[in-house]
């Protein structure tokens, strides 16, 4: 269950890169922009996999959907709340089956489905924040009206305030742009967001300058999993006396991913 990201991350479920991740016969298709070199990835992905259970969280490893580079990035596929998780919708057309082969998984462990997000709907995870008693969603090109709407009314029946913020071509996700770091705190990129979007949170505000520099796993307890290559992100969190655990992660930014894409969250407490 988890009604905000900024609480104790205590369960997830992640994919390791094994042949699926690597195996790209058209980048512009799966928007990866750059294969990742393998061995890298997979040191990677154990670093940031033992970091989590050194914390005390759960992580559950699951094989990789067969003709599915991104099915590493497993935050985008599923919403965990506190009634259920709601089975999201690719928006990009290569990751569609990637909801139920993640549904597959929550259903095994005695997750209940709360909804799902129908056609001509998408949703993708990455563009939804729970943060207690406000849910912040993206409308971006892989999250669109329809899929707002429908989500903002499961969202809204748990009494979740729901606040979307159209995103500029530029920015995939919403979690490129911020990430919920504390029950009522935020890391967001300076100079985006309107006051009324983040009324009622304390901010971090940094300069974005690379891809996702404001995509960090907030770990719980003031302390969070960055991108070592975020320096300056760093250095502003740390100001803050926010704890940051660093990790190279840069062969999942060759698959526009950052820190948060690579998790589902399924359990905070």
């Amino acid at each position: 269950m988890i009604r905000n990201e900024g609480d104790k991350l205590s369960k997830v479920v992640v994919c390791t890169p094994k042949s699926e991740y690597f195996r790209l016969d058209n980048l512009r298709a799966h928007n990866i922009a750059q294969i990742a070199d393998p061995k890298m990835a997979k040191e990677q992905h154990d670093k940031l996999k033992s970091l989590l259970k050194g914390f005390g969280c759960e992580v559950i490893d699951i094989p990789e959907l067969a003709g599915h580079p991104n099915s590493v990035f497993t935050r985008d596929t599923s919403l965990c709340t506190p009634q259920g998780y709601i089975k999201l919708r690719m928006g990009l057309q290569t990751r569609r089956g990637e909801e139920d082969w993640i549904a597959k998984t929550l259903d095994s462990i005695g997750e209940s489905q709360a909804g799902s997000i129908k056609e001509p709907g998408t949703t993708e995870g990455g563009d939804i924040f729970l943060a207690g008693s406000v849910a912040f969603v993206g409308h971006s090109q892989r999250t669109n009206a329809n899929g707002v709407r429908q989500l903002s009314r499961m969202l809204q029946a748990m009494n979740y305030e729901v606040r979307a913020i159209t995103l500029p071509k530029s920015h995939l996700h919403l979690g490129s742009l911020m990430s919920v770091i504390g029950p009522r705190h935020v890391l967001c990129c300076r100079g985006f967001f309107p006051d009324k979007f983040l009324d009622g949170f304390e901010k971090i505000e940094v300069p974005c300058d690379t891809f996702g520099s404001a995509n960090v796993i907030c770990l719980g307890d003031n302390e969070v999993l960055a991108n070592s290559a975020d320096r300056e992100v760093i250095k502003q969190l740390e100001r803050a006396r926010i704890k940051v655990n660093a990790i190279d992660l840069s062969e999942f930014a060759k698959g526009r991913g950052g820190a948060s894409c690579l998790i589902l969250p399924v359990e905070r407490k």
